[in-house]
Formats: C-alpha cells, sequence, structure tokens
C-alpha cells in the first residue's frame, strides 16, 4: 500500500513547479494584455474635456491623430491619420494629406472633416474645454474660442476635400509637427458626437463605454470605475496587421506603494511611478527593473495670487527663497534636478537662473513686506493630492518655511478630482504641481501663464509677458525667439505667482517580459509597438 502512495506521490511533487499559482502578469504576457498602472480615475475619455497626464495615456491607445508618436525617437513624428502633413516656405500654411480608406472603430470613414468639426468643437465657447489654447497655434482660433468672433470661417482651418485638410496658424511654427503629436488634436467622430448632442455640449454621452468610437488602434473594451479600463485591438485600424498587443488594461492605483507592491507580487507590468523607497530597494535588489529615465517635467507649487497675502510679490518671493531645492532634489525625490526656472534646458534654451535658496533674502522680503520674523503671518494651507510624495514633500517645506521665515502652514490632502477644483476654482492658498510638456518646446512651459488659460490656476496676469510671447508667435528666426521667450519666463519667475521645485527625473518599473518599451522625454510610449514575451 505504502508503494503504491509513494508512486503516486513522486510524480505529483516533480511537477509541483508547473503546478503552481499562474501570477496575473503571467497570464496577462500569455495574453497579450500590457498591465499598466495609471495613478487615479480618470476625469473622462473626451479628448476635448479632460487635460491631465493619466487620461492622455488611455487616449493614445483610442485616438490618433494627423501625426503619431515613434517608438524610440522623440522628436520624430511618422504618419498617422494623415499620410503627410507639409509646411509652405514659411512654415505658417500646412496641407494633411489623409490616409484613403482610414476608418473609425465603427467601420465609418475618417475624413478631413472630422478633424474640423473636433477643431472647431474643442473651440466652441460653449463647451469650456480646458485645454483650448492648445489651438491657438491656429490663425484666429484665440478669438474664436474667446468670443470675439463668433464665425468659424474666421479660423485657419479649411477642408480642401475628404482627405485634405488646410491648416493657416498665427506665425512661423517650424515645430509643428510636434504639437499635432498631443491628444487635444486628435479627431472626434462627427457623427457619433452630433448622435448623442450638440457641438458645444458639455457633458455629452458619446464617451460612454457603449458609444465610443475612436480610430487609434484599440477600442474601449471594459470601463469598472476605480477598477479598471482595458482596451482591445481595433480591427478598422489601418495598421491593425502590425498591432502588437492584444490588449492594455490601465488600473487607477493611487498609492504608489501599493502600486510597487502589486508590481513584486506580480500583478503589474509597468508601474506609474517608484517611490523613493522603492527606488532605493529596488536598485540594490533588481536594477534590471528599475527605470530612471530623463524627463521633460517640472514640479512646483502655484500661489493663489488674488488671495492675502500672497498676493504681495514681496511674500511670494520670500516664500520661494526660503526653501531649498537641493536638498528636498537629495531627501524627498531620487534624481531629480533643482529648478531654478519653470522650463527644464531644452536644447539650446537655457531659462534664466532666477529661482534659488536664499535665506538672508527671504526674511529681508518677508520683513519688508510687515512679517518681520513671521510675526501675526497668516496661517495658510498647502493644497496636495493624495499622493506620498506631495505629502512628504509639503512637510519638508513646512519645515523650511518654519525655519527660514519662522511661519506656520498646514497641509490639505484632497483626493484627485477635489484637488483639480479646488485648484480651478482658486480655492486654495499653496498648491502643489506638476507639469510635464505637451511638445518639445519652451512655449509648452510658458503659454499656460497667460490669463484664462485653463491650467493657470493662479490669478497672476502680466500684459508685459503676454506682450513678448505673441512677438514670439511671430519671430521665425530660433535665436531671436528663444531670446524672446527668456525675456518672457524672467517675468513669470520674477512675479513668483509659482515656486519651481525640480526638474523631473521619470522612476518606474517595467517587468522583464515587457520589449520596446523606450525611453521617451515625454513617456508618450505607443502601445501598438510593445511586446510580451513569456518566460521572462
Amino acid at each position: 500500500m505504502f508503494g503504491r502512495i509513494a508512486l503516486l506521490i513522486i510524480p505529483c511533487m516533480s511537477l509541483l513547479g508547473s503546478c503552481q499559482k499562474e501570477s496575473q502578469v503571467d497570464q496577462a504576457t500569455r495574453e497579450g494584455v500590457l498591465l499598466v498602472g495609471n495613478a487615479s480615475e480618470p476625469k473622462g475619455l473626451d479628448p476635448h474635456i479632460v487635460s491631465g497626464l493619466l487620461e492622455a495615456n488611455i487616449l493614445r491607445a483610442l485616438f490618433e491623430g494627423l501625426v503619431s508618436n515613434d517608438p524610440e525617437n522623440d522628436t520624430a513624428a511618422p504618419a498617422g491619420a494623415a499620410l503627410e502633413v507639409t509646411p509652405d516656405a514659411t512654415a505658417t500654411v500646412w496641407t494633411a494629406k489623409l490616409r484613403p480608406g482610414g476608418k473609425w472603430s465603427d467601420g465609418m470613414p475618417v475624413t478631413a472633416r472630422d478633424f474640423a468639426f473636433s477643431y472647431e468643437r474643442i473651440l466652441t465657447p460653449e463647451l469650456g474645454a480646458k485645454y483650448a489654447e492648445m489651438l491657438y497655434f491656429l490663425k484666429g482660433a484665440e478669438d474664436f474660442n474667446k468670443g470675439v468672433t463668433k464665425n468659424f470661417s474666421t479660423v485657419g482651418v479649411e477642408v480642401i476635400d475628404d482627405e485634405t485638410l488646410r491648416l493657416t496658424l498665427r506665425g512661423p511654427t517650424p515645430y509643428f509637427r510636434e504639437v499635432l503629436k498631443h491628444y487635444t488634436w486628435t479627431a472626434v467622430p462627427r457623427h457619433v458626437v452630433l448622435k448623442f448632442g450638440t457641438i458645444g455640449q458639455r457633458g455629452n454621452p458619446w464617451t460612454r463605454l457603449e458609444n465610443i468610437v475612436g480610430n487609434g488602434p484599440y477600442k474601449l473594451k471594459s470601463w469598472r470605475r476605480t477598477d479598471h479600463i482595458e482596451v482591445e485591438r481595433n480591427p478598422y485600424y489601418w495598421n491593425a496587421a502590425n498591432v502588437t498587443l492584444n490588449g492594455v488594461r490601465f488600473l487607477p492605483i493611487t498609492n504608489t506603494y501599493t502600486e510597487s507592491r502589486m508590481f513584486r507580487d506580480g500583478q503589474l507590468h509597468i508601474t506609474y511611478a517608484a517611490p523613493p523607497e522603492v527606488v532605493d530597494l529596488m536598485k540594490k535588489e533588481h536594477p534590471e527593473q528599475l527605470r530612471q529615465e530623463p524627463y521633460v517635467g517640472t514640479s512646483f507649487y502655484r500661489f493663489n495670487t488674488k488671495r492675502k497675502p500672497l498676493n504681495d510679490l514681496r511674500v511670494r518671493q520670500a516664500l520661494s527663497f526660503a526653501v531649498d531645492r537641493k536638498l528636498l532634489c537629495d531627501t524627498v525625490f531620487r534624481g531629480y534636478i533643482p529648478a531654478y526656472a519653470m522650463t527644464p534646458p531644452l536644447g539650446k534654451y537655457d531659462p534664466p537662473h532666477i529661482a534659488a535658496y536664499d535665506q538672508d533674502k527671504a526674511r529681508k522680503l518677508l520683513t519688508e513686506s510687515g512679517y518681520p520674523g513671521g510675526h501675526e503671518f497668516p496661517r495658510l494651507k498647502i493644497l496636495i493630492s493624495s499622493k506620498e510624495t506631495a505629502a512628504t514633500l509639503a512637510q519638508a517645506v513646512q519645515a523650511m518655511f518654519r525655519k527660514s521665515l519662522g511661519i506656520e502652514v498646514e497641509i490639505e490632502n484632497k483626493e484627485w478630482n477635489a484637488y483639480l477644483v479646488a485648484m480651478q476654482d482658486l480655492d486654495y492658498d499653496i498648491a502643489y504641481g506638476g507639469w510635464i510638456g505637451d511638445y518639445l518646446d519652451p512655449l509648452t512651459f510658458l503659454e499656460m501663464w497667460t490669463p484664462n488659460n485653463g491650467n493657470n490656476n493662479t490669478g497672476w496676469d502680466s500684459p508685459e509677458f503676454v506682450k513678448i510671447l505673441q512677438q514670439s508667435f511671430q519671430e521665425s528666426d530660433a535665436t531671436r525667439r528663444f531670446e524672446q521667450l527668456y525675456q518672457a519666463e524672467t517675468i513669470l519667475i520674477g512675479d513668483a505667482p509659482i515656486l519651481p521645485i525640480a526638474w523631473q527625473v521619470k522612476n518606474y518599473l517595467v517587468h522583464p517580459s515587457v520589449e520596446g518599451w523606450h525611453p521617451l522625454l515625454l513617456g508618450n510610449n505607443s502601445y501598438q509597438y510593445i511586446r510580451l514575451v513569456p518566460g521572462r
């Protein structure tokens, strides 16, 4: 009897390794589905309404603009919905030739009229698009968006035929292909949007799971709030035969420590971020799974310049000089670079060296503003979203304000969407923020600070700053244009509606089974080029 039992046990023991439960990553790898951490629940999937990076990560799968993102080269702009986008001699008039036979995910044709409709929609004042300014490159776009003109024919958008679109810009823009990569320039399906509402209707239900139609490599498969969003192959995509992944599942994991633990437990291929302690740990244990890459992004604080005492320039400057950016980069962040301006150095552009740590200047300015030694200074609040690094940073800055200026500030932590509403309503004192460039040019870090811009949220308005930016729109000489942008940024940092902290480095984790996920300065990785290799 014992011998028979032993004969049964031995084969089972030999197969124990193969009988172990398959991890979620192993199963997803086998099925060709990429599991990606995505920080939080998206506010929506309408390219004309949302304005965040985590929404952009999903929209890249569902929609494709006139040009696309290259999987390896930051400056390349391969053909997307258009076969070519060609400038005239001045780089002011651009002609897009759409891809013949391009289709939406419901099989309907993608035409130049869809793009023209989309540009009119995002600029329609009633829609209230927070990112409408991205289309101000178009001649007449700003006036139409602000209601100065009522007829869209005044905007530089012309449909030549179903496959030809002509765009006239406000001035020479040789880097326009870079701008076109941004999701605000993608088309939305005219026939679907108008089926469920009007062109300027906010809250149009066309992006619900049962309604949404896109022209990207993937289409929406499922959406379970606070759980996941999953996309699957779009059979009507022009390059569907060469799409590598069967799908992507985006997980809204708000806690970066939870996300890192899920990664280590085999539940994620790629994390959204990696907190400092995890960076240190992975350097020791699995350096091949840690990514630390250059990133065109800035961490900073906004000041509500409409509230006392932050309406006093001297107070804002004092707070800025009180912050030791190098110490914050060494202790709170890992690999970040202390920022002396809003714009990171980009190519030949080196921003003005203004923001700095100087306790003596900070104390002198606070005294001049009527609060010597912090006496009778009101108790302000630092607004943050539910992010661990933001909380750690706020605590460190809180201590610096106390040490350098003798003032106390509180920390107010809100859920992501509530945090966004508070900023947009100017219902805060000081608010933590981050900005990732929309394209590789200094203007993407500067134009957002113009009045009424949906991303300004400081109440700051400088006519001289706006004037210089507008002059740069007409400048065709690159060197002179950078000089103008430098002048504008000097005004911005000098007036201190923001407190620059650090230029970012992207710290995150990638599973060994992921192949083709290359470092990109803007992090605009295209999922259709990614491969999952089992057994790694």
